[in-house]
């Protein structure tokens, strides 16, 4: 229990909470405000339909084709985050590791075979 006495009541502090109400309307109603929110999710790991839908894509992109369909599928907006850029460039680093890993295996893969074959 605070032992603070609450403020009395003004004119001018009345004039202020109503000027207030009027500023906070709700939830959005316009396109920009709509589209701004839909972005709520990120700032939980990644947890809006979006990132999920971005994540998606990418997942099923061919071989080779996860840059360019990162950089076709992600909107202006979502540029403009650094965890949808950080996911297309993740894809990517994954993509390419892969693509090395198989070279190297193939390398050993065919100096062994050599190896075996000469001696």
């Amino acid at each position: 229990m605070s032992l603070r006495k609450s403020p009395t009541m003004t004119e001018t502090r009345l004039a202020a909470n109503r000027r207030s109400a009027k500023k906070s309307t709700g939830p959005p109603r316009s396109v920009a405000g709509k589209a701004r929110s839909r972005m709520n999710g990120l700032r939980h790991r990644g947890h809006s339909p979006e990132y999920l839908g971005v994540f998606a894509v990418l997942g099923d992109a061919a071989p080779g084709a996860i840059l360019r369909v990162g950089e076709g599928c992600l909107t202006p907006a979502q540029r403009m985050y650094p965890l949808y850029v950080g996911l297309v460039e993740m894809f990517t680093q994954v993509e390419s590791d892969m693509v090395e890993a198989e070279r190297r295996r193939w390398n050993w893969h065919g100096n062994f075979s050599r190896a075996t074959t000469e001696a």
